[in-house]
């Protein structure tokens, strides 16, 4: 018989149940008080994004809602098998994407990915119509296709019939909470990446809602968010015993449970972090009081916020280089970027695959490499393009140090980045700063397991449980003038492609 939710575990022994629904994936987990995961326990499941040859990418709602479902039916069975009740449900979700959903509660539009840029046209009518400026100040997001209000200003004009049918707008952790509790409960962290929220005055920000075709009542009210939900609805209730009567705790943002999982809480610990795309993050006590034009702000939740640069291009560089150059295997091209000495390709790549965000905030960008001849390699154009890479994130590192103070620690996350120690030793030369490699596998997952052991007083504060960090990678002294002159002809490049001309 699994124990009552008052009876199953005292504070020192709460179990989290984490659920994260990533852009490639959906996975279950289960941590200890201290952030450890459980061995055993959870369940990951992959997904497709959707692409269109106009610039869409997109995901289905009902396959996200189907693996979620799934995920948590699988670690359901898990802890019934043993007979563990856990304390909470914490919930980790890709920010910025939302999908409109109609009077009986079904989608009426497919999610709509940050990296949808069809909305392209709309971000430039809204730049005639707002001061970019003082709307990236108050809500801490630029105007720019990752965002709500371009996308919901192209929906209204090329999907008509799917706009009018919307009853609601939300995210896919407030449409997963409509299905399983009939509410779709938001929290403050998911708003605020949505570029309709006040940062300042922590409500819905009035002069953009004004410039939009969307009604305040089409979003859930900001001063409901963030309340946990206690009462599944059938079948769910009769599905996951071990999973109703406990608090679910509304989804947070994955790049602030990314910071907090990694072990970086504070101004003083900048989290690098590198999947897909890519983003320098510090979470901070209060709001800057001029965010920096190049990056952004957003909250951790009600009393933190959390502001950096975000790249569009990541570890996507890298896959793109592997599917399409003939590389050799991964331990030929580990020790080939080992042993080259930087810049010795004499290429300038701008990686801008899939447009920029930080610090240009440009959909319309895209890759270039010169300086190919006919002894250009493929491991030179590879080495040329994590260089390049590693110059975006010295760019967003110099703005937050000038703006936020130097860091103590640069703490490296991400699949994509720690899986090559070359790669990782190039970003320390090119921020000129040590890099530390963090050993939290899924910062995500425990990020929002922490937040959740925090909110149930279970632990003091996200900072008290410590977090794994692994090899630190020191910059390399010899090699900064060069990374000083990649990066200056990375920018008389761009210059040259997407701004002269």
């Amino acid at each position: 018989m699994i124990p009552a939710a008052s009876e199953s575990k005292s504070d020192s022994e709460a179990l989290i149940v984490s659920l994260d629904v990533g852009t490639s994936s959906v996975r279950s987990l289960l941590f200890d008080n201290l952030g450890t995961q459980q061995d055993g326990f959870g369940e990951q499941l992959p997904y497709n994004i959707i692409t269109t040859p106009d610039g869409g990418v997109e995901a289905d709602p009902k396959t996200l809602l189907d693996l979620s479902t799934q995920c948590l039916s699988r670690i359901q069975e898990q802890l019934g098998a043993v007979g563990k009740r856990p304390a909470a449900v914490a919930f980790s979700a890709f920010w910025h994407s939302f999908l409109g959903v109609d009077d009986h509660g079904d989608p009426c539009t497919r999610i709509l990915h940050l990296f949808d840029t069809r909305s392209g046209e709309a971000v430039r009518r809204l730049e005639t119509m707002l001061d970019g400026e003082a709307v990236h100040q108050r809500t801490g997001c630029r105007l720019h296709t990752s965002y709500w209000p371009s996308k919901l200003l192209w929906l209204s004009e090329c999907q008509p019939a799917a706009f009018a049918k919307a009853k609601r707008w939300m995210s896919f952790g407030e449409f997963l909470f409509l299905k399983l509790f009939g509410v779709p409960m938001m929290s403050v962290s998911m708003a605020s990446g949505t570029g309709l929220w006040n940062q300042r005055e922590n409500r819905y920000d009035t002069e953009m809602l004004a410039a939009l075709p969307v009604r305040i009542d089409q979003l859930w009210p900001a001063e409901e968010a963030d309340q946990p939900q206690t009462k599944l609805m059938e079948p769910y209730r009769s599905k996951w015993p071990a999973l109703d009567g406990i608090p679910w705790y509304p989804a947070i943002g994955d790049g602030a449970c990314s910071n907090i999982g990694s072990g970086c809480s504070t101004r003083e610990d900048f989290a690098l972090m590198v999947g897909t795309s890519g983003a320098m993050r510090a979470v901070l006590p209060e709001i800057p009081g001029a965010i920096p034009d190049g990056l952004w702000c957003y909250r951790v939740d009600r009393k933190r916020y959390i502001a950096g640069g975000a790249l569009s291009n990541g570890g996507e560089v890298y896959a793109w280089m592997k599917r399409t150059l003939a590389l050799p295997g991964d331990e030929e091209i580990e020790q080939a970027l080992a042993e080259a000495k930087p810049g010795e390709h004499q290429l300038t790549v701008l990686p801008f695959f899939a447009g920029e965000r930080s610090p240009y905030w440009r959909s319309d960008l895209r890759g270039a490499i010169t300086g190919l001849n006919l002894a250009s390699r493929p491991i030179d154009i590879l080495q040329a393009s994590l260089e390049a890479v590693s110059l975006r994130f010295a760019e967003i590192f110099q703005a937050m140090r000038d703006s936020f103070g130097c860091p103590k620690r640069v703490v490296a996350s991400g699949g994509a980045l720690l899986h090559s120690r070359a790669w990782t030793q190039m970003m320390a030369d090119a921020v000129d700063f040590p890099v530390i490699a963090s050993e939290e596998a899924e910062a995500s997952s425990r990020g929002a397991a922490l937040l959740a052991l925090e909110r149930l007083g279970a632990i003091p504060d996200v900072s008290a449980v410590p977090s794994g960090f692994g090899e630190t990678y020191r910059q390399r002294p010899k090699f900064s003038a060069i990374y000083r002159d990649l990066l200056a002809a990375q920018h008389r490049l761009y210059q040259k492609l997407f701004v002269e001309n």
